[in-house]
């Protein structure tokens, strides 16, 4: 058993497609086939089940699965700390990180990061709060960053310095002179799951509301559909100003005056994995 078999393997499994698989491996499709049928045959047991065109984990596919991971994860670790003592000259650093935090906050560092270590990849993966927070538990990423808080007791938490919030609305609102009742206006909003969502949620609470108080105009994917939503005048909403900035100071948005909770990032790690020296050189840049 290679580790090369596990990676096909692991593949195949997570998207139940040999032809998705060996494209994201960049293989043919028969060398894919052959990987699984040569596991399957050195240890006679079934991984897949073939149902019509699909494939499907067997019983023992899906206990395999959880190891094959496990040892892709041991070996990666090993190959980390090879880079350690190859003083960062060459390897990858997997990061994972919330919208605002992604397109914002995060580019700078990685460039400083790369400036520093050219040798050394950088993977960015995005996603709201939950996403990412999932994805350092899997421990497909190194580490992540987030706006929302976050409870796992598998990870590591570090508050960063965070942002500031606005409250946003197009010139033409109501709200646009300053005087304002949460319930008066329609709301762009974010969805369930991420950082920007959740300080919204607070904010309400503070009125002694919730969203089933208020008149949800849309509900958007990112920051900057729910900015263009709001530039549009389909409402208010509460936006990090690293987002709204810009189209403040241009006069598309007004900032409305209302208190709002500061906000701090977090970094995520497991709490089981090992702290890579590319690691610990990137959370020095981010003040962790």
């Amino acid at each position: 058993m290679t580790l090369d078999q596990l990676r096909i393997f692991i593949a195949v499994a997570e998207r139940e497609h040999v032809t998705q698989a060996a494209a994201a491996l960049n293989l043919t499709q028969s060398a894919v086939s052959a990987a699984i049928s040569a596991l399957e045959d050195r240890h006679a047991v079934r991984l897949f089940d073939r149902v019509g065109r699909r494939i499907v984990l067997t019983d023992a596919g899906r206990l395999f699965l959880d190891e094959a991971r496990a040892v892709l994860a041991r070996s990666e670790q090993a190959e980390r700390l090879l880079g350690d003592l190859a003083g960062l000259k060459r390897g990858t650093l997997r990061l994972a990180a919330s919208q605002t935090v992604a397109n914002y906050w995060l580019p700078p560092l990685m460039q400083q990061f790369h400036a520093a270590h050219p040798g050394f990849a950088l993977e960015l993966a995005t996603g709201n709060t939950a996403d990412v927070a999932r994805m350092v538990h899997a421990a497909t990423v190194d580490l992540g960053f987030v706006e929302g808080e976050i409870a796992d007791a598998a990870l590591s938490i570090r508050s960063l310095p965070g942002d500031d919030l606005a409250l946003v609305v197009a010139p033409g609102h109501p709200w646009a002179t300053g005087a304002k009742d949460l319930q008066s206006s329609a709301w762009v909003l974010r969805e369930p799951g991420s950082g920007t969502r959740a300080v919204f949620e607070t904010v309400l609470a503070q009125h002694g509301l919730s969203t089933d108080d208020i008149d949800i105009a849309l509900e958007l994917p990112t920051n900057e559909a729910v900015r263009a939503a709001v530039e549009a005048g389909a409402g208010a909403s509460i936006l990090s100003m690293l987002v709204v900035e810009s189209a403040i100071a241009s006069g598309r948005l007004v900032r409305v005056d209302i208190a709002l909770p500061p906000r701090r990032f977090h970094m995520l790690r497991h709490k089981e994995r090992h702290l890579s020296l590319a690691e610990q050189r990137f959370l020095e840049l981010a003040g962790a």
